[in-house]
């Protein structure tokens, strides 16, 4: 589906239901505002809940988000920045067919039947939503402008992650909007928790790590905060991290890579399709970010994202040899 499908589909389509992943973050529930704003009338609906971020940035702008939703009374049910019906996280939750589908997540087969506007090569989903709201005659607002920045903030690690598509897309909209760099910043500035601290601490502390030449991999469990434990990991001098929880038979892993390991080859969306090809779970992600959750038990994940980290780090150190070896022939 090209832009101008995906807003064909959006125009005219009646009465619309945008949904987010669980536990969404700022990329999800930015796009969903925006598509809600210019796509009326429309309600976003969250199965399972904004992150603290995301739900602090909602608060600002005040974008009203559902907890509870009856789909069949809706006409059109569209879906952002979720890669299966599985992230959703809501085991009851029916869609209907022919659902609008927006992602930036690797394609993986899970919409199947659906009408699907997916572009893995977006940093993040609201540079896609961008680009099929240009293409309205309605102008867009300032609080449209300011869910978009949030989310294309977020999704990239303040700029970390971020590519030049993504910093001229952020930069249209500040000037469109006549949003200043200092209030973008500020909106998604937050006062880290002591739980949070504490869950990052602890799981340093208890991590396990393996090194192949100079690349190091660590893992980790935790009862929450796997993405921050991730963070910490990698700010105490892992390239590749993944942190793993537990409840009950549930499991849940994040990973994240330091942008060098990216470039030098190791693909977090491919390690967790892989796997979850090979273990019937369901995941996905980015090359430097991805996320993992099934049935089953956690540390046995942990040990195989390592393994397989391992053999990329090893397929990376052979092929530096090999380049070092010709370079000096």
């Amino acid at each position: 589906m090209e832009t101008s499908e995906a807003r064909e589909a959006l125009e005219g389509s009646g009465k619309k239901a945008i949904l987010v992943h669980g536990n969404a973050d700022c990329d999800a529930v930015g796009s969903a505002y925006a598509l809600s704003k210019t796509f009326p009338p429309a309600d976003i609906y969250a199965p399972c809940g904004l992150d603290r971020v995301a739900r602090m940035v909602a608060d600002k702008i005040g974008i009203p988000v559902l907890e509870e939703c009856d789909l069949s009374d809706y006409d059109t049910v569209c879906i952002v920045d979720t890669s299966s019906p599985e992230q959703l996280q809501k085991e009851d939750l029916r869609l209907p067919e022919g659902c609008i589908v927006i992602d930036h997540h690797t394609a993986n087969g899970r919409w199947d039947g659906m009408r699907t506007f997916i572009d893995p090569d977006r940093a993040s989903c609201c540079e896609i939503v961008l680009d099929i709201i240009r293409g309205c005659s309605k102008p867009i607002g300032r609080d449209v402008g300011l869910a978009l920045i949030a989310g294309m903030l977020t999704d990239t690690g303040h700029f970390q992650y971020s590519d030049p598509a993504e910093l001229r897309a952020f930069a249209d909209v500040m000037d469109m909007c006549s949003i200043p760099m200092d209030e973008a910043m500020l909106l998604t500035r937050a006062p880290v928790s002591m739980s949070e601290r504490t869950a990052a601490m602890k799981a340093v502390g208890r991590s396990k790590f393996e090194r192949v030449g100079d690349m190091i991999v660590a893992v980790s469990m935790s009862s929450s905060y796997e993405a921050a434990c991730c963070k910490a990991l990698i700010a105490s001098g892992a390239d590749v991290s993944f942190v793993a929880s537990q409840r009950e038979n549930e499991f849940r892993v994040s990973g994240r890579a330091t942008q060098e390991a990216v470039r030098r080859g190791v693909k977090l969306d491919s390690i967790m399709g892989d796997l979850c090809q090979e273990t019937e779970t369901d995941g996905g992600g980015h090359g430097g970010a991805a996320g993992m959750t099934g049935t089953g038990d956690a540390e046995a994940m942990l040990n195989m994202c390592m393994m397989k980290t391992m053999d990329i780090f090893r397929d990376i150190k052979t092929k530096m040899g090999a380049e070092g070896n010709g370079s000096s022939s």
